[in-house]
């Protein structure tokens, strides 16, 4: 039987008598599992994926990481859990006037002492891995350019590349092609697909797009209006059930059929030390 890496135990979150984003959610994540979360804009998949890092604290329930919980850490454990999670963000967050390769060598501080973080002094092997990484991506002969003079897709794969070479046992994506023009999002999504597998990681990504969570994910994950109403494998979701989920939104299924977009959000800096 496959280890349950993330239980999540009727999870809630108000943010005011008025607005619930999630409610009563439990649901269980296993290793190896490339899970697509799918739902119309505001039906909580973000805030479950932030509550998950706990970039925000959800009102009730509890959530157990690889058997210890992390919606109660603190300090220096929630540190060392937030550590083994990596991250993949819409609008990239690179620093935009830094070169690639040390966008990626970001993903390290939290495993490095204040000191070194604050001078950059990277190991040979952290060095290593981040070209390597870049490489496996296709990136590798773009290493020291700047990120804001690269495409969209570009972007999106230098931020994945951040998120592994923290070496995480989790990788969480939140809207990772929203962005993207349909050609970029395929190549995003087929590499973070292809490498989490290779990896044996635990992956769970924010999707609005149903086809591509048809095509890539392991289980899906229908929500609305906060809840869970369904939770199975891509042959199982039905046009009716997929209708439900997105009734008055359907228009948010798909992608838009244009051009990368490169008005993205890599001038503000944005590191998350752990």
């Amino acid at each position: 039987m496959d280890k349950v890496l993330l239980h999540i135990e009727h999870l809630t979150k108000r943010y005011d008598k008025d607005t619930v984003a999630l409610r009563d959610v439990s649901i269980d994540f296993k290793e190896g599992d490339f899970v697509v979360v799918i739902g119309p804009s505001g039906a909580g998949k973000s805030t479950l994926i932030r509550c998950i890092n706990r970039m925000i604290d959800a009102t009730d329930g509890k959530i157990l990481f690889d058997g210890q919980e992390i919606s109660g850490a603190r300090g220096k454990k929630l540190r060392m859990l937030r550590s083994e999670i990596g991250m993949v963000f819409q609008n990239y967050n690179l620093i935009g006037r830094v070169n690639v390769v040390k966008n990626v060598l970001y993903g390290r501080l939290g495993h490095m002492p204040l000191w070194k973080s604050l001078l950059g002094k990277y190991s040979r092997e952290e060095r290593k891995a981040a070209f390597a990484l870049l490489e496996k991506v296709g990136l590798k002969d773009q290493a020291y350019k700047r990120a804001d003079a690269l495409s969209g897709g570009q972007m999106q794969r230098v931020g994945i590349c951040r998120a592994l070479i923290k070496e995480p046992k989790l990788l969480l994506a939140d809207e990772p092609i929203a962005s993207l023009d349909p050609k970029s999002a395929e190549i995003v999504m087929e590499q973070m697909h292809d490498i989490t597998s290779e990896r044996g990681l635990t992956c769970i990504v924010n999707l609005h797009q149903v086809d591509f969570a048809r095509r890539y994910a392991s289980r899906i994950v229908g929500i609305r209006d906060g809840q869970v109403v369904f939770d199975g494998a891509p042959d199982e979701l039905t046009e009716e059930m997929t209708a439900f989920i997105y009734q008055g939104k359907e228009h948010e299924m798909k992608l838009k059929e244009s051009g990368p977009s490169r008005q993205v959000s890599v001038k503000k800096v944005v590191v998350q030390n752990g």
